[in-house]
């Protein structure tokens, strides 16, 4: 093995567990690893990184955002630093359109990225730039050589030129250079280069996905748009923001043109199942590629909001909502099983190339198992009509039933998962559970206060605090205890074989958590929450006749809300749901589907079926940040010191793929 490599592993020592280290202690453990090219006395070594690692980027200038954005920076510091960069409507807004997994979900085979024809989960090769780095001589010429054993392809540039190829998928090249100036012997260096293409899968639910933080959030208008309550009475009406862009009717008279009002919906990664780049999973494969320079990363999304073990990841389920196209509305109404897409997307890929294996899985579910959504509901809908149709229909659910379904049946279909698992992924330690986080607490971990702050988006809503603190208890002393005995055999859980069986567990998140639920607020929020959204929850005119031109009381703009920028709060409210993405779901039995764009249940459904009590952006950062040690752990990443490698300034000299 050439020297150069020894010394990166030598120099591993210097900054073991980096992922766990602060920024600033893991920016000095990686500069006394790899040495900075040009500093003095420091010699002269080979180094290689993976251009736009992170292959589900098309193009590599939406990776180098995050290059550049996560220098010495966690991901939740880096997506704080993005979220300022776009004046809070999101990084994502225009990367969504440039990916190698269009919008309905299917993988491009090929897909052209950076303008080259690349099969996504098969590559036959990788983008690389190799140049030299340490204390190379001004006007020095660099003699190249790259082999994978068809035979040498050779090439000599100014050795301050960095060099671009083509490295094969699973075969090594051999990188060596002759560097001459002047008088002085050649000195010749080598090292072998072995690109590590890993293959990703998300499963799981609406925390997997990302629910919460559509990747270009929806428009808001300035004027009202009205919705009635279920008694039905000419007085029961109430005005929010209506969408921007909509030209249909938007008093409570004006005739169903729910076709037009889609058009104006906020756009996801994948609006079926709302996947959002902002999730922890999309987040956690990305930071990755970022940190590891001699990686590629082939990330693939399945999971699904709404999704269960039985329906979402073993049969199918219903879609979240199917927006319509230019080419008309093709949106089956069902989304597929996970697994079975997993499972043909893994075979697919080892039938083109046999030694593809699935390397890791990142999952998080079982809360719609035990009807978590049912609970948020029995905290925030407070009036007893809405209650009493809510039972009705089985919206609402009870801590009572909830405990029951986790004790009997979450383990039996987690028991059943795990046995889905083992053949996909072999090393079950390769599942990487990422738990929830209570999404109620604030202050140190104290329960929220209650009340209709945050909620105060339909006249129904109010955590009610005797409620909320049942539910927050039940959470935290129940729900997540025995998800964690459940992925790690704990607690008498049974696995055929719990040394084996156990999952790699991630709750490290949860404490940070403790500070940041839907009740968390402070000075530096933005100003539009500050003065507009109420603490008392008096935030919308009450007047349907002078709310219909501007509903909002503070007199701003709804348009002036920011779905992306920091804020104390990581867990979305009602409000936020519903000024993020608002949200008409189709995924929904007949007997609950709406009348008609101004009916009653449509005015509930958009204010919490956009993400409400669902972690925003920064929230799935500090997940991804958690989540990033096990992940590289499992991996075994960390044996080898990742070069920190800055991109060239200089053109980079193309050289023929080596053959």
């Amino acid at each position: 093995m050439a020297k150069n490599h020894l010394r990166s592993i030598a120099a591993g020592a210097l900054v073991a567990c980096a992922l766990a280290l602060s920024p600033a202690q893991r920016a000095a453990a990686q500069s006394a690893a790899s040495p900075a090219q040009g500093a003095p006395d420091t010699p002269m070594q080979i180094s290689w990184e993976v251009r736009n690692r992170f292959r589900l980027f098309r193009e590599e200038r939406d990776f180098q955002l995050h290059v550049e954005s996560a220098r010495d920076r966690s991901v939740l510091a880096s997506e704080q630093a993005l979220e300022l960069q776009s004046d809070g409507r999101g990084w994502a807004r225009n990367m969504v359109n440039r990916l190698c997994i269009d919008l309905s979900g299917r993988v491009s085979e090929p897909c052209t990225r950076d303008n080259v024809k690349e099969s996504y989960l098969t590559p036959v090769d990788h983008a690389i730039t190799v140049r030299l780095a340490g204390t190379v001589p001004v006007g020095a010429t660099c003699a190249w050589s790259f082999d994978d054993g068809d035979g040498p392809q050779q090439s000599t540039f100014d050795c301050a030129e960095p060099v671009n190829l083509r490295a094969r998928y699973g075969r090594q090249t051999v990188a060596s250079v002759e560097v001459s100036s002047g008088p002085e012997a050649p000195q010749h260096l080598s090292t072998e280069i072995m690109v590590r293409d890993i293959f990703i899968a998300g499963l799981g639910d609406s925390i997997a996905s990302g629910e919460g933080n559509p990747d270009r959030a929806i428009a808001l208008s300035d004027e009202g748009f009205c919705f009635r309550y279920y008694l039905g009475t000419a007085a029961s009406q109430y005005y929010r923001p209506s969408r921007a862009g909509y030209k249909g009717g938007r008093a409570c008279e004006a005739p169903d043109t729910l076709p037009v009002w889609q058009r104006q919906s906020a756009l996801w990664f994948n609006s079926p199942c709302h996947r959002s780049l902002y999730s922890y999973q999309t987040r956690t494969a990305l930071a990755l590629a970022v940190r590891y320079p001699h990686i590629a990363v082939t990330y693939l999304p399945l999971a699904c909001t709404g999704a269960t073990i039985p329906d979402g990841l073993f049969g199918y389920q219903r879609a979240r909502e199917c927006p319509p196209t230019k080419s008309g509305n093709n949106c089956s109404g069902t989304v597929n099983a996970q697994l079975d897409e997993l499972r043909a997307a893994v075979g697919a890929a080892k039938k083109r190339q046999p030694d593809r294996k699935l390397d890791l899985i990142l999952l998080s579910i079982g809360a719609n198992d035990i009807n978590f959504s049912g609970l948020v509901a029995d905290v925030i809908v407070d009036t007893p009509t809405e209650r009493v149709l809510f039972k009705r229909t089985g919206v609402m659910g009870s801590v009572e039933d909830s405990r029951t379904a986790l004790a009997r049946d979450l383990p039996q279909s987690f028991g059943k998962l795990r046995e889905a698992l083992k053949p996909l992924v072999g090393d079950m330690s390769h599942v990487v559970y990422v738990s929830y986080a209570n999404p109620t607490l604030a202050d140190g971990g104290a329960p929220c206060p209650g009340g209709r702050a945050g909620f105060d988006i339909h006249p129904s809503f109010n955590a009610e605090p005797q409620r909320l603190a049942h539910v927050s208890s039940y959470v935290d002393r129940e729900f997540l205890p025995q998800l964690k005995a459940l992925a790690l055999c704990q607690s008498g859980v049974l696995c055929r074989d719990p040394a084996a069986d156990r999952m790699t567990f991630v709750d490290a998140h949860q404490t940070a958590f403790g500070d940041h639920g839907f009740c968390a607020r402070a000075p530096t929020d933005p100003v539009f929450d500050r003065e507009c959204f109420s603490p008392k929850g008096e935030s919308f005119d009450p007047d349907i006749v002078t709310a219909a031109s501007q509903p909002m009381v503070c007199g701003r703009s709804a348009s002036e809300y920011r779905a992306y920028l920091p804020r104390a709060r990581w867990i979305r409210d009602a409000n936020d749901s519903y000024f993020a993405a608002m949200t008409y779901p189709q995924g929904l039995p007949s007997s609950n589907q709406p009348a008609d764009i101004h009916d009653a249940t449509w005015g509930i459904l958009s204010a919490v079926y956009g993400g409400a009590v669902h972690p925003s952006a920064e929230g799935h950062a500090a997940m991804a940040d958690a989540a990033l040690p096990a992940v590289a752990s499992a991996l075994q990443l960390d044996a080898v010191v990742p070069e920190v490698v800055q991109e060239p300034e200089t053109p980079a000299v193309t050289t023929p793929a080596a053959r």
